[in-house]
């Protein structure tokens, strides 16, 4: 009886260990993992306080992620990316900034590095700003090559045809013309001048008896003939920084275009509707002075844009009764351009044409930019 109880007090205690064992390690995975937990999410608090602290305010954004195989839902503040575009800005700088054009001071406090104003009619230079210096002239350019198809005498009815080589590889600029459309060649030049539509501005250069090789040595050859001494074209978009000019050279470009009824229309057309394809669509203006509420009397204009030039604006028009030629290079933004554009309005309402009359007689067209500044330095006070 005694062996019995004895065999039965040995199987208990062999049984128990195991289970005990189990328990035990159980309670230690289980206490392993707690701290594990507890870990983490001190990690993740001190995570949140650093983000807090390092991440500006900004407004909350609700994303879903997948961790292991489960999506979860956070909340993450998005950063404030309005202070990094001066920084952009700064990094890239334009030809005229590297050239130290940007040091410059003039009357009217323009942001442009290069201005010029010419009186159409007599060639009186009434303000200029660093206009001898060559720089690129982004989409100016296509109104040098309007001038060369207008004067190549080309049947403006012929039906072109968008290809691959119009598509542009190198600044991958965007454009409303596909590969194989059909446009007839008044409408590619039309949307060239209105819309600085890049593709039809290739299509035309294509298009040129021996090509577009052909079509930059006549577009060379006429800034020569113009006396557009400091001028160069390597294509006939001006998407290559190699097309260059002047601002007196581009004052030469615009009264010899002016010459050219179609290109007055073309280029100070607001809107219009091209048929591409057969089918009509509505291209509009890359100028919005032309608009008829802007105030302003345009009888030519060209704007531009790469990086390499800033943004440009070459036109022809009336201020108080005076034909001018207005010339604006390498300004910062849309904006900065037409605000140059607007002091350079204001300034020239107050250089009256008699009184500029009468001082050019006494001292000269820099007398005349003198009073003129002078006069619109009372005027701007308010600008």
């Amino acid at each position: 009886m005694y062996k019995v109880i004895v065999a039965a007090l040995i199987s208990a205690l062999c049984i128990a260990v195991p289970v005990t064992t189990v328990q035990a390690a159980n309670g230690v995975k289980k206490t392993v993992v707690k701290k594990t937990s507890a870990k983490k999410k001190a990690v993740k608090r001190a995570g949140v306080r650093r983000q807090a602290v390092a991440e500006p305010r900004g407004k909350v954004v609700r994303r879903v992620v997948t961790v292991r195989g489960k999506k979860r839902v956070v909340y993450q503040r998005a950063l404030v990316a309005a202070a990094a575009v001066p920084a952009a800005v700064a990094a890239r700088p334009t030809m005229g900034d590297m050239a130290g054009l940007n040091l410059t001071r003039d009357p009217l406090d323009l942001k442009s590095n290069v201005a010029l104003v010419v009186d159409q009619a007599n060639a009186e230079v009434l303000f200029e700003k660093n206009a001898g210096v060559a720089l690129p002239i982004a989409s100016i350019t296509k109104m040098m090559t309007g001038l060369v198809v207008v004067e190549a005498n080309q049947d403006m009815d012929e039906m072109l045809t968008v290809t691959d080589d119009d598509v542009d590889r190198a600044k991958f600029s965007s454009s409303r013309l596909r590969v194989g459309d059909r446009l007839t060649r008044r409408n590619m030049l039309h949307i060239a001048l209105m819309s600085s539509e890049n593709r039809a501005a290739s299509a035309l250069g294509r298009n040129y008896p021996g090509g577009l090789p052909a079509f930059v040595a006549a577009m060379n050859a006429k800034a020569q003939a113009l006396g557009m001494t400091e001028t160069r074209y390597a294509d006939s978009t001006g998407l290559s920084k190699q097309n260059v000019a002047s601002a007196r050279d581009l004052a030469k470009l615009a009264m010899a275009a002016y010459e050219h009824p179609i290109l007055r229309e073309f280029s100070t057309d607001a809107k219009a509707v091209i048929e591409r394809n057969g089918r009509p669509v509505q291209f509009g203006t890359t100028n919005g002075l032309v608009v008829p509420t802007s105030g302003w009397q345009i009888g030519l204009q060209k704007t531009g844009f790469i990086n390499e030039a800033g943004r440009c604006v070459m036109m022809q028009a009336v201020i108080e009764g005076r034909s001018v030629i207005m010339v604006l290079l390498d300004a910062k933004g849309t904006a900065a351009r037409v605000a140059d554009a607007m002091r350079m309005k204001k300034w020239l309402t107050a250089l009256k044409p008699a009184p500029f009359a009468e001082t050019i007689g006494s001292g000269g067209a820099g007398s005349a930019l003198s009073a003129g500044a002078a006069a619109m330095t009372h005027s701007a006070a308010g600008m």
